[in-house]
């Protein structure tokens, strides 16, 4: 039996499912071979990864190595820096020990030289006020003990000028007081007691050169005569008598004398005329000195009356003693000299205040 049938409205139908079929066919044929393509595609994939995985494992471990390597080198090399930081750190602390011994004795030093330019100033104002006293002291012996006002008034201008350099403002009160002693001898009248004394030194050197009023020569008159008495002519027996004659007039000397109460001196009383003359100009001297005015006056008066008793006064040496010893006799040397003890008590209070100070 014929089992094909005439075409009719089914074939279509069955030619289109077997079309489906054969697509279907293929398609499942298709399948078997895009799974396997994927699968190797996978596979290629994962080799690929996993030799890309291992090459950059193997990057990783070796970057990881030079790390490593760079990290213990950088270690070593901390372990040195650390190891030199600490002998710099233990240097450093045996150097700041040395700097702190040595603030220490700076300080020490410091403080022995503070101490010591105290004790320097001190020593330095006391040898100041020392001098100033010495300098006050001065002037006051030399107005009590000698009247020498120039004398005081320099040694009371030093001393003044020693205080100005100073420049001390507790000083000034004591300024003061030397400036008002200074002011008052200034007003003092001027003796001139060197120039006194000179001059009475010098009639003192003139003493024993001026001749007495007994040691008076013959007239140059008379000694002619008795020389052209002696030269006369004659015979043997008149120049020996003359000869004679002339040996008796130069053991007896007559002359007439103006003053006729002048004594006759021995050689030991002359001596002793002159010594004394000498003396009582001295004592005059020392008076001066001394501003004994009325001592000073009756030496120098008792020396003008042994001059016009004893000495030659047609002398012009003895002449000019006499009116210089009138002169100095006329002269005034007692002055009433100001008192400056108060101004040296004034400075030794200071003094003795300054030492008693604290802090000084």
């Amino acid at each position: 039996m014929n089992d094909s049938s005439p075409p009719g409205p089914q074939q279509p139908a069955a030619a289109q499912s077997s079309a489906e079929a054969g697509a279907a066919a293929r398609s499942t044929l298709r399948f078997p071979n895009l799974a396997l393509l994927i699968a190797l595609a996978a596979l290629a994939l994962f080799v690929w990864q996993w030799f890309d995985g291992r090459s950059q494992a193997t990057s990783l471990q070796q970057e990881l190595a030079r790390k490593f390597a760079d990290a213990d080198t950088r270690s070593k090399e901390n372990r040195i820096i650390a190891e030199q930081a600490r002998e710099a750190a233990a240097e450093g602390q045996v150097k700041i020990g040395v700097l702190e011994n040595r603030l220490a004795e700076s300080q020490n030093q410091q403080i022995a030289l503070e101490a010591l330019y105290q004790e320097l100033s001190r020593n330095r104002d006391e040898w100041a006020y020392a001098e100033i006293e010495q300098s006050l002291l001065i002037a006051s012996q030399q107005l009590q003990l000698a009247g020498n006002v120039r004398a005081a008034l320099i040694a009371l201008q030093a001393a003044d000028s020693r205080l100005q350099r100073m420049e001390r403002p507790q000083l000034t009160s004591l300024r003061k007081a030397i400036n008002r002693d200074i002011e008052r001898l200034k007003a003092l009248p001027y003796v001139d007691t060197v120039g006194i004394s000179v001059r009475i030194d010098n009639i003192i050197t003139a003493v024993d050169t001026l001749p007495l009023a007994m040691e008076v020569r013959l007239q140059a008159g008379q000694g002619a005569e008795v020389i052209a008495e002696t030269g006369s002519g004659g015979g043997v027996w008149t120049r020996f008598w003359h000869e004679a004659w002339s040996e008796f007039r130069q053991m007896v000397r007559i002359q007439r004398m103006e003053k006729p109460d002048v004594p006759l001196l021995e050689p030991s009383q002359v001596f002793f005329l002159r010594e004394n003359l000498k003396l009582r100009l001295i004592g005059a001297r020392l008076s001066l000195l001394t501003r004994d005015q009325a001592s000073y006056k009756i030496d120098l008066k008792a020396a003008r009356d042994w001059f016009d008793k004893y000495y030659d006064t047609r002398d012009k040496s003895v002449v000019a003693a006499v009116a210089t010893l009138r002169t100095l006799h006329d002269s005034e040397i007692n002055i009433e000299l100001p008192d400056i003890s108060t101004t040296l008590d004034a400075l030794r209070n200071y003094r003795a205040a300054v030492r008693e100070r604290p802090g000084r």
